[in-house]
């Protein structure tokens, strides 16, 4: 009977996304500071995640400012999946309108093999339609199932709606992933989330140890690839998405340093906008060997 329930909630909310796709952008965000809002008193538990990462990276700051922080990104979580509805709904020529890709898109057209780092940020779907949509080349990305499986057919149709595209899911292994680099399709990349110790090296980030896949350096490496980074910002037309130049020496053969060095980047660029990380993420869940948990 559960199961049943939450299978129709979900059919409705995936109706109400396909309705919501023609709605003015200033409703649909003001529909979601209002849900951030709420989420921001209901979701305790993320609630407390987040404030305990700000707390980490941000001991110098404020707790007040801390506080604001936490809840500007509730509220940008919220309006972050709501702008779903017309990313992954709309017409084309809306969607193309209210996403801005700049940066050195001539060097990532001209490179025959690269990797694209993307953070975990409020607007990385935004980012993947943009890449689709607009790059016009093959690309592909690692995506984690959702347990929903109703929101997960969406998500997956949503985000194979333009171009050449391809979803590996994150247990398929290496080895289709850097056959298609080598091949020339895109990789977007999302490696700054906590997977546990056994595929990570302790690097800091923000000064604290922090468990990091070298998946980045690795697919590189494999598939004698360059390696740009994403900058995506939410904005009150839509999104600004920003490819930065190739990193020039890397990778090198030192993984740690490659994964430091990765670290340090997406650090710099959450410093610009501190609220739009993804900071209910437990990215310090796994700790080195001796070291107390960071979330009791």
């Amino acid at each position: 009977m559960i199961a049943a329930i939450r299978t129709a909630l979900s059919h409705l909310g995936v109706r109400f996304m396909h309705a919501a796709r023609r709605w003015p952008l200033p409703l649909l965000r003001a529909i979601g500071t209002a849900l951030g809002a709420l989420l921001w008193v209901l979701a305790w538990p993320r609630r407390r995640i987040a404030l305990a990462n700000l707390a980490l990276c941000f001991a110098e700051v404020p707790l007040a400012q801390r506080r604001a922080w936490a809840r500007a990104h509730f509220v940008g979580l919220a309006q972050a999946w709501l702008d779903r509805a017309w990313l992954w709904h709309a017409q084309p020529e809306l969607v193309r309108e209210r996403i801005r890709l700049t940066g050195d898109l001539a060097a990532l057209r001209a490179a025959p093999r690269a990797v694209l780092l993307g953070p975990h940020v409020h607007g990385l779907d935004a980012a993947w339609t943009a890449l689709a949509q607009q790059l016009q080349r093959p690309l592909s990305t690692i995506y984690m199932r959702q347990s929903n499986a109703v929101v997960d057919a969406w998500a997956q149709t949503g985000r194979q709606r333009w171009g050449d595209v391809r979803l590996h899911p994150r247990d398929e292994g290496v080895r289709e992933i850097a056959r298609g680099i080598s091949q020339g399709r895109l990789l977007y990349l999302l490696p700054d989330l906590d997977y546990g110790a056994l595929v990570s090296e302790f690097v800091p980030f923000f000064g604290v140890s922090a468990a990091t896949v070298t998946s980045l350096s690795r697919f590189a490496r494999l598939g004698q690839a360059q390696v740009f980074m994403l900058t995506t910002r939410i904005t009150p037309q839509g999104y600004d998405i920003h490819i930065s130049p190739a990193w020039p020496d890397y990778p090198t053969a030192d993984a740690p340093a490659d994964a430091q060095r990765m670290n340090a980047a997406i650090e710099a660029m959450v410093r610009e906008v501190p609220h739009d990380y993804l900071w209910t993420h437990r990215r310090f869940k796994t700790t080195p060997p001796g070291d107390a948990g960071r979330y009791r």
